[in-house]
């Protein structure tokens, strides 16, 4: 385990809760901001919903022209009240990496996941934000783009609501991604939240009235269950600021768990800074991708050891 610790000045920024809502295509929120080079907006269709998703996908300098090159894929998961656009500024840090040779070429994906769903399957089957994630934008990438299919090609990543499902999808699903990057993502104790609250109140919930569901989205029952495999296929990298007053203290609660678990991670607290995403990736800048660009190294060297 690493334990990191930076001292900055303090900006904070939140985002009001809402209940579950997505549009399934949207628009660019600046209109004069043209998407990064080499970005698209697409759309791939979803079988579960039935309608058109929209996506945007990164892909590095050459892809084009190297057709024979397979890529690894980082897929960035928004924070609530965002949507597939909100993370731009994450492929331009990377481009300009890749670029710069500090970064090997990878594609980034910034999924379209709603508001409020925290990339999860709601109860009443409304809002099956995990299975289109899991079930059908991971394979559609795959079929479209040439990708590294395999866990040690996939990367996931989020900010906030999407750094709690980025953080819940890996340990969910051990086997599917080499690297976890919570950049920070509230990590609660469901489980507690299901037993405190009144019966009746519980058929209202995202996750319903049966016990079973919470426990399988509980991050601390998961970690516990998939211990194994976490260990085996998965680096995990976690940064707050301790000014962050609505996600710190679950993340240290989180981590705590981890090292009583005894799963290797990376651990950063930055100082007096708050929930302020432009602000942490612009501290963190040179060394944003560092960490999925090792994880990729190791797991494809493992890979090929292994044959």
């Amino acid at each position: 385990m690493t334990f990191c610790n930076f001292a900055i000045a303090q900006h904070e920024s939140a985002k009001s809760s809402s209940t579950p809502s997505i549009k399934w295509i949207n628009q660019a929120e600046d209109k004069d901001l043209p998407l990064p080079e080499r970005t698209q907006h697409l759309t791939f269709h979803s079988k579960l919903v039935n309608e058109n998703i929209g996506f945007c996908i990164y892909l590095p300098q050459g892809y084009e022209e190297s057709s024979a090159e397979n890529y690894p894929v980082i897929y960035n998961l928004h924070g609530n009240g965002g949507t597939e656009f909100t993370s731009l500024d994450s492929i331009k840090v990377l481009d300009e990496g890749i670029a710069a040779g500090r970064w090997p070429k990878m594609i980034m994906v910034l999924p379209n996941d709603g508001h409020s769903t925290f990339y999860k399957d709601s109860a009443d089957g409304k809002f099956p934000i995990e299975s289109i994630f899991i079930r059908e934008l991971i394979p559609f990438i795959d079929s479209a783009y040439r990708t590294i299919a395999a866990h040690e090609g996939r990367c996931i990543e989020g900010f906030s609501m999407g750094g709690r499902g980025a953080t819940r999808l890996a340990l969910k699903y051990p086997d599917m991604f080499c690297s976890l990057f919570c950049q920070p993502g509230n990590v609660p104790r469901l489980l507690d939240q299901y037993d405190s609250t009144e019966p009746a109140s519980r058929k209202d919930l995202l996750l319903g009235e049966d016990r079973s569901r919470w426990e399988l989205d509980d991050v601390y029952a998961v970690a516990t269950k998939n211990v194994v495999q976490i260990k085996k296929n998965i680096r995990i990298q976690i940064a707050c600021g301790t000014k962050d007053n609505g996600h710190i203290k679950t993340i240290r609660d989180f981590h705590q768990h981890l090292q009583q678990l005894n799963i290797d991670h990376t651990y950063i607290e930055l100082e007096e800074l708050g929930h302020q995403r432009p602000r942490m990736i612009e501290l963190l800048k040179p060394i944003w991708f560092d960490y999925h660009a090792e994880s990729i190294r190791r797991a494809a060297s493992k890979a090929k050891a292994a044959g």
